[in-house]
């Protein structure tokens, strides 16, 4: 079962994250994309809002309920990925959680200038990939 990207749907670096694993993924077994403000999200995360999780966060919803936030959610995905991403994951797993968190939250406090705004709630994924796309 795949798991399921949880992603900021404001946010143009979570969108282009979303095209990179899709693309990535080619056969679609690994991953399902929805924003963290939709439906599926509050449905999965057991009702609860999604503001009382991190907002402007990537997290992952893996099949056994597990849910992966910051860095280690990164980390899970590329994992997931599999080759060099997943040498690279691992790799990364030495730095102490915190030190991965704050490069996280650093990146995500300039991620509004680098990154520009998306136009809808959607990324931008040729048609084959955009099913994966939940609301």
């Amino acid at each position: 079962m795949p798991d399921l990207i949880l992603y900021d749907g404001e946010c143009g670096l979570c969108h282009r994250s979303v095209a990179f694993l899709a693309r990535r993924d080619r056969d679609g077994s690994r991953f399902l994309f929805a924003p963290i403000g939709g439906e599926t999200a509050a449905a999965r995360l057991g009702g609860n809002s999604p503001s009382q999780h991190p907002v402007g966060t990537v997290m992952v919803l893996d099949e056994s309920g597990v849910l992966r936030t910051r860095s280690d959610a990164v980390l899970h995905a590329l994992d997931r990925l599999g080759g060099a991403w997943r040498i690279l994951a691992s790799a990364s797993r030495v730095v102490p959680r915190p030190l991965r968190d704050g490069a996280y939250f650093a990146v995500a406090r300039i991620r509004g200038r680098l990154f520009a705004r998306p136009p809808g709630a959607c990324p931008r994924l040729p048609e084959r990939l955009a099913a994966r796309l939940l609301p």
